[in-house]
């Protein structure tokens, strides 16, 4: 009777649970997982997830530009300008080596790590630090790209190189140069702007009260400034490879 009345139970008993539709194997079977969303960018926002597939792309399009720029030195008929003659600084009468290109590097790299303070401060809701800390990071980049205005003003009025041209050997030579400095220096003009924008949303409370408009986000989270922070690394990662390609090789 027992057995009978255990067995009666079970079958009364409905079950619920759904058992997941199985995967496809192999390739079409990560196509399937990362684009219904359930591993890969499972608690990302949107934002985030995006940012790092436009990276990804951003970094074949400045990989190729530097590859490229290795056969066509390599392959050049006429003498390539030694970088260190060209973007040489005179000083009290002596000429230094680089001087302008190092402290460009030392300002963007410095911002680096007022971005990384900014993220910081934002997921604290800390709004003031946060906003000064994106000011003093688009400020750091707005200098770098006037230094960089600075160094192209040098080439072009007192050197005379141009994208079609060189006077210093190479033909090249300039339009290497002005076609990888003029990318990068586009990306972080592109960030200076995007920085002001946000340490206004931070200031005004926009990311606090999910304010409607651009680049505000989820209420009473700084994920755009995480955002932000992970274009302007990639800003300054890649200069850091432009400036051992190009200005040390």
């Amino acid at each position: 009777m027992t057995q009978n009345m255990t067995q009666h139970m079970t079958h009364a008993v409905p079950t619920n649970t759904v058992k997941p539709l199985p995967l496809p194997e192999g390739v079409p079977g990560i196509v399937s997982d990362w684009s219904s969303d359930q591993r890969a960018f499972k608690n990302v926002p949107w934002g985030k997830a995006m940012m790092w597939i436009f990276l990804l792309s951003d970094t074949f399009i400045f990989s190729s530009f530097l590859i490229s720029y290795m056969p066509v030195r390599m392959s050049a008929t006429e003498p390539w300008p030694n970088p260190s003659e060209v973007f040489a600084l005179t000083i009290f009468g002596k000429s230094v080596p680089l001087l302008l290109i190092a402290i460009m590097t030392f300002v963007l790299i410095s911002s680096s790590g007022t971005m990384a303070m900014a993220v910081k401060f934002g997921y604290e809701k800390n709004k003031k630090m946060t906003f000064i800390l994106l000011l003093i990071t688009a400020a750091l980049g707005a200098t770098f790209v006037g230094m960089q205005a600075f160094e192209w003003t040098k080439l072009i009025l007192e050197e005379g190189v141009r994208p079609w041209g060189n006077p210093m050997g190479a033909a090249q030579f300039g339009s290497v140069f002005f076609m990888i400095t003029g990318f990068h220096g586009t990306h972080v003009s592109i960030g200076v702007i995007f920085l002001i924008i946000v340490a206004i949303k931070v200031l005004r409370g926009d990311l606090d009260n999910e304010r409607p408009g651009f680049m505000t986000g989820r209420k009473g989270k700084y994920e755009i400034v995480e955002i932000m922070g992970l274009y302007w690394h990639f800003v300054d990662l890649v200069w850091v490879f432009i400036f051992a390609v190009f200005y040390l090789w």
